[in-house]
């Protein structure tokens, strides 16, 4: 959950409650109830937040970002296909065509895997 994790991130980082309030422009009271759970940061506070203790929002929501390119490629090609009002060129991309984009990248990437230079040598 947010509270605890901001609470271990601060802790690892060997912050006082007051000095993180006094970073992030906030009451010590305000760190208190986010440690506590019972006051969510506000969302435009977040990125602020990941910068002072030092990680990405992905980490403090919890949101599982594991670093691995192939991850990252599916991510990216489900967001091309579910994203609405997508623009190219300055003219609207048809739902076909950002499907055909999303399954270029997973084309492009699965050519490029390591595996397929492995087996190439």
């Amino acid at each position: 959950m947010l509270n605890e994790k901001i609470r271990q991130l601060r802790r690892e980082r060997g912050m006082t409650q007051k000095e993180l309030a006094r970073r992030l422009g906030v009451s010590p009271s305000a760190v208190g109830m986010y440690e506590q759970g019972r006051r969510a940061p506000d969302s435009a506070l977040l990125p602020r937040l990941a910068s002072v203790l030092e990680c990405t929002t992905d980490e403090l929501l919890g949101t599982g970002y594991s670093g691995d390119v192939g991850d990252v490629i599916d991510s990216f090609a489900r967001t091309l296909e579910r994203q609405p009002g997508l623009m190219f060129n300055g003219a609207p991309i048809s739902r076909s065509d950002r499907e055909k984009l999303a399954n270029a990248i997973r084309v492009a990437a699965a050519l490029s895997s390591p595996e397929k230079h492995a087996a190439g040598r």
